[in-house]
């Protein structure tokens, strides 16, 4: 399958960034493609109706990339109880058509205790586009997220309890994507 991962925070090296890209890893081993949209490296225009047919390159790239996914990733950073304006902005640029019928895994990572806010928002917006939440999520807070260096690796402490949370979000959201994918017969 190809994935598409949206890595929503304008700020470089962010948390949530890191656990996507070790998603990204989790998805890769098991043989997956991945096509990884960095929100701070690559900024979107701000969306207007008035510019949809906006000739951006990154704008571009990063409709077809979703468009050609089989399912989506979408990682966001917890600001005052929601998701980030840069991952809003880039789901303004999408539609319908972007996400109907696909998998969608929702990860973010939260200064408080844990996200649940962000994540409860992007299901909102993903059930808006079509799209099928999968039923686990990866939420990191609080000191566990700082204290998090990204490889999630070591057999105890914050990282064995953040990597397990990957494997398990990251093996339920494949098994969703490949029940619900569209089959191509020849």
């Amino acid at each position: 399958m190809d994935i598409a991962i949206i890595a929503g925070s304008n700020r470089q090296d962010s948390v949530s960034s890191r656990i996507a890209r070790r998603v990204e890893q989790e998805i890769q081993e098991k043989g997956h493609r991945t096509f990884r949209f960095d929100l701070h490296g690559k900024p979107l225009p701000f969306y207007s109706p008035d510019d949809w047919q906006s000739s951006h390159p990154g704008l571009a790239e990063f409709k077809q990339a979703v468009a050609q996914s089989d399912a989506i990733v979408l990682a966001t950073p917890e600001y005052h109880g929601s998701f980030s304006g840069v991952l809003k902005n880039a789901l303004d640029h999408l539609s319908q058509d972007h996400f109907r019928g696909k998998a969608v895994l929702a990860i973010s990572a939260a200064g408080g205790p844990i996200g649940v806010s962000s994540l409860q928002q992007l299901q909102a917006i993903v059930r808006g586009l079509h799209g099928i939440n999968s039923p686990e999520w990866i939420s990191v807070g609080g000191g566990e997220a700082t204290a998090w260096d990204g490889d999630a690796g070591g057999s105890s402490g914050p990282g064995a309890a953040i990597r397990q949370r990957i494997v398990r979000a990251t093996d339920t959201f494949l098994e969703l994507a490949a029940k619900v994918r569209p089959q191509v017969t020849a």
